[in-house]
């Protein structure tokens, strides 16, 4: 990973694994996919207040990359499943 700041590559790491997992899609305009857009985000954004938390409570620079693979793992466990926002979709395509 190519490091833009002064930062330890670590948390370079780290903070691109919190990116990865709050940076998801905008939903279609369908109700559902708006709920599961939410969902998903609430979930994720979960996962990596647990880490960050566990993290803070016992912090150490080689539980840094620990805590960016969970966060990685974790968002694997819940991808994106519902339709995303496309500007090029016509009224009839829905």
């Amino acid at each position: 990973m190519r490091r833009l700041t002064g930062l330890p590559g670590e948390v370079t790491t780290l903070l691109a694994a919190v990116v990865e997992a709050l940076d998801i899609p905008l939903p279609s305009n369908d109700e559902d996919d708006e709920t599961a857009h939410r969902v998903l985000l609430d979930e994720r954004a979960a996962g990596v207040r647990i880490a960050l938390s566990v993290l803070l409570g016992s912090p150490a620079i080689w539980l840094l990359e620990d805590t960016a693979r969970y966060i990685r793992e974790h968002t694997a466990q819940h991808p994106v499943t519902y339709t995303p926002f496309r500007s090029d979709r016509t009224e009839a395509e829905g």
